[in-house]
């Protein structure tokens, strides 16, 4: 028999039970996940004329990693370069079904200019010389005009360790490929320069390219906002 004072206990217990907090899920504390470690030829290069500092771990995407990929520009001999501003790749075909890729970082000049030209000569830590027009939106390059003779290669030399020169019909395109990129700007878009990439590439892709050598820049759409300074 169900009394009032029984039923009234009754009603205070469900109430309770209702009320009380679900368990809890299983704590158990997740283990975040390192990113994959650098390749070791992203260390530091200790046998150049200037330092050139590792790749700081966690800031380069593994895509923008050098690493060899299907080839995908097969019509292009090997020993070609192919540049894609748009994506932020350079690739160097090869003659197995592959090409060596790498990430690169692509200013306002890497859309400006596209077709197909030959790398006249590569040169190891560039002066670089500031154009006129350059000079003419920023006066305090005036010192490395040149007239003036340009920056020395070194820390700072915004060609950095190594630059591929490219010229068609005989004439400087003006569209270099060089080093210096900074390692969080790789594979984007940034107000200036050609092609930039870290120094270690520019460094082994100078080794690999022979003067002479075909490169194909794709034509590409400059991002919005993006413009020389």
């Amino acid at each position: 028999m169900l009394t009032r004072r029984a039923f009234l206990a009754a009603g205070s217990a469900a109430t309770l039970s209702a009320c009380a907090p679900a368990p809890l899920p299983d704590q158990t504390p997740i283990t975040p996940v390192a990113p994959p470690a650098l390749p070791d030829f992203y260390g530091a290069v200790t046998t150049e004329p200037f330092p050139v500092p590792a790749v700081p771990e966690g800031v380069v995407e593994p895509r923008l990693w050098r690493q060899f990929v299907p080839n995908p520009f097969p019509q292009d001999a090997p020993g070609t370069l192919v540049v894609d501003p748009g994506a932020g790749y350079l690739f160097l075909i090869g003659d197995d079904g592959q090409a060596l890729r790498y990430g690169a970082g692509t200013g306002a000049a890497a859309f400006a200019w596209s077709g197909t030209a030959r790398v006249q000569f590569t040169r190891a830590w560039p002066v670089w010389k500031a154009p006129d027009s350059m000079i003419e939106r920023r006066p305090e390059f005036a010192p490395y005009s040149v007239a003036n003779g340009g920056m020395p290669g070194g820390p700072g030399n915004p060609l950095g360790a190594r630059a591929l020169y490219l010229f068609q019909d005989g004439q400087d395109t003006l569209y270099r490929i060089h080093g210096a990129c900074e390692p969080k700007y790789l594979g984007r878009a940034v107000s200036s320069g050609c092609i930039r990439l870290l120094d270690q590439d520019a460094i082994d892709i100078a080794a690999r390219v022979p003067h002479g050598a075909t490169v194909r820049v794709l034509p590409a759409t400059a991002p919005a906002g993006i413009g020389l300074y």
